[in-house]
């Protein structure tokens, strides 16, 4: 248990706690937003706001709920299919009181699962199928905080996976043991906010896009200069940088990574009022 703690720590102490993004590794990229295809909007929002702890905020029409380390926005339309098939199969929380979690999901019906021999490791189920991976850390100086991304490309992909994921992000590349299954050990990548975790499967699974965990975000110091950085290292943009209609702040544009995850660049992402 002491690495899950260490790296839980590691995680929380990238992430201030009056902040609501962790700051900038050297290549300007820091965790930004997992963007959900979701049904409705509504059961979402209450299920990250009134049972998971996060908050509701908006840069200027932008709506979006802040947990330290990461935004979620949502979109309502229909997913295609819930996450599990895809390659980001899931993303998981910390919690600071992870008993008292499990009985306010099971007071509000939710399915709850532990996978593996750790009592302090739970699955819950949002609506839509999104998975929620939590574990406890009864240390952490805030309730609940961002930790990880969990990609499943095949076995022989993990070793190319991290290196892309460093040399595009500046991830830095490491082991983490598996909190599910201590003793186990997970290869990652670790960026400001966020460990990306990288567990082997048996066959190449689907893209993410279409689906309720659509996409992942990273947002930059200054996308114009990163989006050349990426030109260079033959990274192709799927579109175009653009603004968005509900913040003149915000700057986006698309890549896909070579396992189909589906990434927004972002720059101006965090409201400024925070």
């Amino acid at each position: 248990m002491r690495i899950q703690v260490l790296f839980a720590l590691a995680i929380c102490l990238a992430v201030p706690l009056a902040a609501q993004l962790a700051p900038p590794n050297d290549a300007g990229v820091t965790m930004g937003h997992v963007h959900l295809y979701v049904k409705n909007v509504d059961a979402q929002t209450r299920f990250w706001t009134s049972i998971m702890g996060g908050k509701a905020v908006a840069n200027e029409k932008l709506a979006m709920i802040q947990f330290p380390g990461v935004f979620l926005i949502l979109r309502e339309m229909e997913p295609s299919a819930p996450p599990a098939g895809s390659i980001v199969d899931h993303f998981g929380f910390v919690v600071k009181d992870l008993p008292a979690e499990i009985a306010k999901w099971k007071a509000n019906g939710l399915l709850v699962e532990q996978t593996g021999t750790n009592a302090n490791q739970r699955y819950v189920t949002a609506p839509d199928g999104i998975r929620l991976e939590v574990f406890g850390d009864p240390n952490l100086p805030v309730p609940v905080q961002m930790n990880h991304i969990h990609f499943f490309p095949p076995k022989q992909d993990i070793p190319a996976m991290q290196a892309w994921y460093a040399k595009t992000f500046g991830g830095v590349v490491g082991k983490r043991e598996s909190v599910a299954r201590p003793g186990n050990w997970i290869d990652c990548d670790d960026l400001p906010g966020v460990n990306l975790s990288m567990s082997p499967s048996e066959n190449r699974r689907a893209p993410t896009a279409g689906r309720a965990i659509d996409h992942i975000g990273f947002d930059v110091t200054n996308l114009e200069a990163f989006t050349k950085k990426l030109a260079a290292q033959g990274i192709k943009l799927d579109e175009p940088i653009r603004g968005i209609p509900v913040s003149t702040r915000v700057k986006i544009t698309f890549i896909t990574d070579p396992w189909g995850t589906r990434i927004e660049l972002t720059e101006g992402l965090a409201p400024a009022s925070l």
